[in-house]
């Protein structure tokens, strides 16, 4: 049975000290959201990538990002479309116990979308400002200096969130792209 979730926000992990609270599947999982990044980019999207896994690790959506004009969608975030995919494959109260691995800090679109969702929890690489620190004041990414705790913290039920973790593993595929 899993233990019941904290009635406040955990504690912001503000170094890699986070990966130690996550266990070995754990990252594996944020692993596998980096490499659907990597995917995306070799696909010519934005280099993007979120899982979302059941309590038991078993993954339930995949997602990069299609969110490049004319053919994409600037909507088609990656944490956005895998967290409306997992509605289609969890109920709610299963909704509330999964989580959300994604190589990016998840922007406030995206942390409204988890939210509403129901997903209870949410794993991320790469921070806001890291990334912001990568694509500059490119037209194609023009984010809001908003962490995505502080859109959580505002909300009526708790989102878990740790990150980030494997930040310099997720950057890389930023690299050059912007």
């Amino acid at each position: 049975m899993t233990p019941p979730r904290p009635l406040v926000q955990p504690p912001v992990n503000t170094n890699t000290s986070a990966a130690q609270t996550l266990t070995a599947p754990e990252l594996a999982l944020l692993r596998e959201a980096i490499a659907e990044s990597y995917a995306s980019r070799e696909r010519g999207r934005h280099p993007f990538g979120a899982i979302v896994a059941d309590e038991n690790g078993v993954v339930v959506a995949r997602r990069g990002n299609n969110s490049m004009p004319p053919q994409g969608d600037p909507t088609q975030h990656a944490e956005l479309t895998a967290a409306a995919r997992a509605t289609e494959h969890l109920t709610a109260a299963q909704l509330t116990r999964a989580t959300l691995y994604t190589s990016a800090e998840p922007c406030v679109m995206c942390a409204g979308a988890i939210y509403w969702a129901g997903i209870g929890r949410v794993v991320y690489a790469l921070s806001e400002e890291k990334l912001l620190g990568l694509t500059g004041d490119n037209p194609e990414n023009p984010t809001f200096a908003l962490p995505c705790r502080e859109i959580f913290a505002r909300g009526q039920r708790v989102v878990e969130v740790y990150g980030p973790v494997l930040e310099e593993e997720a950057a890389a595929a930023h690299i050059g792209f912007w």
